[in-house]
């Protein structure tokens, strides 16, 4: 948990020096149509560069993530989320495991992060994934 205003981290990927997490609001969502969006972050952390790079997340985001991880353990990379609206990750799990913070469609910068992550990240992001969608189907 990231604070008390139920903001959760959807994943986490970390070494001891850097790491990229997403960020979620998981109360209050935006409507849009039938579609609810949550308020997101990309968080990325270095010794070199650190920022925020804001989104919003559906549920389909969340269903779309899951196959993320499902595609990383099969050692694919992936893209994250889907369809060009907002920032967005492009992890390689290669090693070390690379992911790419986009800031598109706004400033199109992009900052690519060499992450050695520990041997538990699938099942920690897991975990994590799952505590955000018990999160946002329990939210109004």
């Amino acid at each position: 948990m990231v604070d008390e205003a139920r903001t959760l981290e959807l994943f986490r990927f970390a070494d001891s020096v850097q790491s990229v997490a997403v960020e979620v609001s998981c109360d209050a969502p935006l409507a849009r149509g039938e579609e609810r969006y949550y308020p997101a972050e990309i968080v990325l952390k270095s010794g070199f560069v650190n920022g925020r790079v804001g989104l919003q997340v559906s549920h389909e985001d969340l269903d779309e993530w899951e196959s993320c991880l499902d595609a990383l353990q099969a050692e694919e990379g992936a893209e994250w989320p889907a369809g060009g609206r907002s920032a967005w990750l492009d992890v390689v799990p290669d090693d070390p495991m690379e992911v790419t913070v986009h800031d598109s469609p706004s400033t199109q910068i992009a900052v690519r992060v060499p992450i050695d992550v520990a041997s538990d990240w699938l099942q920690e992001n897991r975990l994590r994934s799952a505590r955000v969608r018990a999160a946002v189907s329990a939210s109004p």
